[in-house]
């Protein structure tokens, strides 16, 4: 394939593309840097790519997949930044917020302790702020799916925190 058909196979999808991964990182730099991963990889297996029968599915999973592997790496910055910056005052005490901080850590725990899917989903949501749309997009799960996964995670969460507290007192 050269320059000229890889161009016209490929570009047209490059707005919807774009929509795509601006949705699912929720930035417009990261959205750029995925999309010329994308057309990289695209081009470099140009010549495996003319058996594809539907090549704007296949680059809308190509961006989904690398979307999410961005998510995986930052995923675990964007928590501790979350959860570090959990204050609910700013006048708090040093005690008030080493309790907090220390709830905040047995939050983070339990999640990492929930189903995949329900992990991603709470974080997702709850982290990251995403609509059930935009967590559809990025799972491929029903919007009825993800708030059965969103209700259980947090159902959960919520049973094992009080388990602690309780036990702690």
């Amino acid at each position: 394939m050269d320059a000229e058909s890889f161009k016209r196979q490929f570009l047209p999808y490059h707005p919807r593309l774009y929509r795509i991964a601006y949705a699912l990182t929720g930035n417009s730099q990261d959205a750029e840097d995925i999309l010329q991963d994308a057309y990289c990889k695209l081009w470099n297996k140009r010549e495996k790519l003319g058996h594809i029968n539907n090549t704007e599915a296949f680059c809308v999973t190509l961006v989904k997949n690398l979307c999410f592997d961005l998510l995986r790496s930052s995923r675990k910055n964007m928590q501790e930044e979350a959860f570090e910056n959990l204050s609910l005052s700013t006048s708090v005490s040093p005690e008030t917020e080493a309790i907090e901080q220390d709830e905040s850590k047995q939050i983070q725990q339990l999640i990492d302790k929930l189903p995949e899917k329900q992990r991603q989903v709470i974080r997702l949501r709850g982290i990251n702020d995403c609509s059930l749309e935009e967590i559809e997009e990025i799972t491929g799960l029903s919007t009825v799916n993800v708030r059965v996964l969103l209700s259980r995670a947090r159902k959960v969460v919520k049973e094992q925190y009080l388990k602690l507290a309780s036990y702690e007192r």
